[in-house]
């Protein structure tokens, strides 16, 4: 039985139909975990996960991304980290079976893999793709860094310049011999450091996870033109690495500085897609549909509207594009990038 939110009497006073419930959708980005306080939904396992894709839109598969779930808090080591991986492929068999309904979750898994090890990471990303099943597909090792105490940084307690660090650049040198990809989660701070990471390996396959973090919160509260102005200029420069593709989500968690979850009510649809339609339009025009695909950060993101809601946000956004732009941005990318096809 599913474990409700505890925002859950919050998110229904903002039930919506469901807008062009056949679309196929791949969801690249959500987690699975359980004992996780801080957030609006403290256990999202198969149970929560499935009441979310079965709320009316046509999810046919998704990606699992590391959160630090279930890792072996015995192993000091760094492959302490492989249980999660194993942790999710077995509840990625379990949607397999097609006993839970047609979604495959976690069709694709990605982990974490501490890439300041160097070389070392290349044992780490091996005991991943054995733990996952045919399922592993890269990892994500954050650099979310601010200097104020009011910003949170990274779980990994990442220094100001990782992803610019020679031993971090060695064990990402790792990934592309074993066709495994990077998701890149940063600041919006910090995105000219992804920018140089992606030019310096260009045969590696990465990820821009939130829009590339833009912070609202702390000393970037009240500025958002002047936020929005340095982002919008440091993805147009992200989007000339051909390498590189965009997921577009993950703007609704509290650090966004938008303030939903303060509200009486969540915000419609509408609210949230004219709030944020420049990130979402301008990420689009610079990386184009090809290499761009909506994600519902899921559980993260529940903190400010429901599952239903977040999709037909989407859909509002999209409502005049082609068939050919909607079939790459909800799915065909996706699948694509993640070779689950």
């Amino acid at each position: 039985m599913a474990t409700k939110a505890t925002n859950f009497d919050w998110l229904a006073q903002g039930e919506e139909e469901t807008i062009d419930p056949g679309l196929p959708i791949c969801d690249p980005h959500h987690h699975l975990w359980e004992f996780v306080q801080g957030r609006v939904a403290s256990r999202y396992l198969l149970d929560e996960i499935l009441v979310d894709l079965n709320c009316g839109h046509n999810v046919v598969s998704t990606v699992f991304i590391e959160c630090g779930a279930m890792i072996d808090v015995k192993d000091p080591s760094p492959l302490r980290m492989v249980n999660e991986t194993a942790f999710v492929n077995g509840i990625a068999a379990m949607s397999a079976s097609g006993l839970y309904g047609t979604a495959r979750v976690a069709a694709g898994i990605v982990g974490h893999v501490d890439l300041c090890i160097g070389d070392g990471a290349a044992q780490v990303l091996e005991a991943h793709i054995q733990a996952g099943g045919g399922r592993f597909r890269g990892i994500r090792h954050s650099c979310t860094w601010d200097p104020s105490p009011d910003v949170p940084d990274a779980r990994c307690a990442p220094p100001q310049y990782l992803y610019r660090d020679d031993k971090f650049r060695q064990g990402f040198a790792q990934l592309a011999p074993l066709n495994m990809s990077f998701e890149g989660w940063c600041y919006h701070t910090q995105i000219s450091d992804l920018t140089e990471l992606a030019q310096a390996f260009p045969d590696t396959s990465i990820i821009l996870d939130h829009f590339g973090g833009p912070i609202g919160i702390g000393p970037y509260q009240g500025k958002m033109e002047e936020n929005f102005a340095q982002w919008r200029a440091d993805i147009t420069e992200l989007a000339k690495c051909q390498n590189v593709v965009a997921k577009l989500g993950g703007i609704n968690m509290e650090l966004n500085g938008f303030g939903w979850h303060e509200q009486d009510r969540p915000p419609s649809s509408q609210e949230l897609m004219q709030a944020t339609r420049p990130y979402y339009e301008h990420a689009i025009e610079q990386f184009g549909p090809d290499r761009c695909m909506f994600e519902s950060n899921f559980p993260v993101d529940m903190c400010t509207c429901s599952y239903n809601v977040l999709w037909n946000s989407f859909k509002r956004l999209t409502a005049d594009y082609t068939a050919d732009e909607k079939a790459k941005l909800y799915h065909d990318t996706a699948t694509r990038i993640y070779r689950l096809d």
